[in-house]
C-alpha cells in the first residue's frame, strides 16, 4: 500500500514539474517572440526613416478615418501650410532632457486642400511658481514649411476620463478635438524636426523599443524552468541514489 502511495506521489511530482517547465519555457519563448516582434517595428521604423522625404500631396489625399496612412507612418516629410494658431493646445506632464514642460500642438491646414494635420511643434519649459504661466511661443503667419516625421496620435499619459478643454491638457483626445475645433483633422501627427526656433525645443526623446526587457523576461523565465527541471532531479533522483548508496 505504501509502496503504490509512493509511486502515486512520484508520478504526481513527475507530472507537476513537467508541466512547470513546460509553462515556464513556453513564456520565454512568448517574450523572445515579443522582442522579435519590437525588432522588427525598430527596423521598419529605420526603413521608413531613410526613404526619400514626401511632400504635403500625400496627406492630403488621405481620409480622416482612424487607419489611415499607417503605410507612411515614420515617413520624413516636408508640409506647406497655414498654422491655426487659435487651436493651439499645451499637453501637460511632458519632458525633454529629464525637465518638465509642455508639449506644443498646432494645427497646420496643407496648402491649396482642407486637410489638417496635427504637429507636435516643440517643448516648452513649465514655470515652477505659476503652472499657467506658459512661455512664449512664436506662431508665424502666413504660408510655412514644416519638416518632420509622421507619428501616431499623441499618446497618453494618464486618463480621468474627463473632456478636457482649454489651452493646457493632461491628454489629447482625437474624437474630442475634432469636435470642439470641427476641423477634418487627419488621425495621425507631425512631429516637427527642424532645428530649435520659435522659442520651441526639438530635441525629441528616441522611442524605446522595450526589446531588451522582454530579453530580460525570456531570461528569467528559461532560467525558472531549468531550476525546476534541477529541482526535480535532484530531490527525486540524485538524493534517493545517493541515501541508497548510503545504506
Amino acid at each position: 500500500m505504501r509502496a503504490a502511495r509512493r509511486t502515486w506521489v512520484r508520478i504526481l511530482v513527475l507530472l507537476l514539474a513537467l508541466a512547470g517547465i513546460a509553462l515556464t519555457a513556453a513564456l520565454g519563448r512568448w517574450q523572445l517572440g515579443r522582442a522579435a516582434q519590437k525588432e522588427a517595428l525598430v527596423q521598419m521604423r529605420s526603413a521608413q526613416a531613410a526613404l526619400p522625404e514626401l511632400d504635403g500631396h500625400t496627406l492630403a489625399q488621405l481620409g480622416s478615418g482612424a487607419s489611415v496612412g499607417e503605410s507612411l507612418l515614420y515617413r520624413r516629410l516636408a508640409l506647406q501650410g497655414v498654422w491655426l494658431a487659435e487651436h493651439t493646445v499645451y499637453l501637460d506632464n511632458r519632458q525633454m532632457n529629464g525637465r518638465p514642460g509642455f508639449y506644443v500642438l498646432t494645427p497646420l491646414r496643407l496648402k491649396g486642400t482642407d486637410t489638417v494635420v496635427l504637429v507636435q511643434r516643440g517643448w516648452v519649459p513649465r514655470h515652477f511658481q505659476d503652472r499657467t504661466a506658459l512661455p512664449k511661443v512664436e506662431t508665424p503667419a502666413g504660408q510655412v514649411t514644416v519638416h518632420g516625421r509622421l507619428l501616431p496620435w499623441p499618446s497618453k499619459v494618464y486618463d480621468f476620463g474627463e473632456v478636457e478643454a482649454g489651452l493646457i491638457r493632461q491628454n489629447l483626445v482625437l474624437e474630442d478635438f475634432r469636435l470642439q475645433t470641427r476641423l477634418p483633422l487627419l488621425a495621425l501627427s507631425l512631429q516637427q524636426t527642424d532645428a530649435d526656433s520659435e522659442g520651441l525645443r526639438r530635441a525629441w526623446p528616441e522611442i524605446a523599443s522595450g526589446v531588451e526587457k522582454h530579453h530580460g523576461y525570456a531570461f528569467q523565465w528559461f532560467g525558472l524552468s531549468g531550476l525546476i527541471a534541477f529541482l526535480y532531479v535532484w530531490f527525486q533522483i540524485v538524493q534517493p541514489r545517493r541515501k541508497q548508496i548510503a545504506r
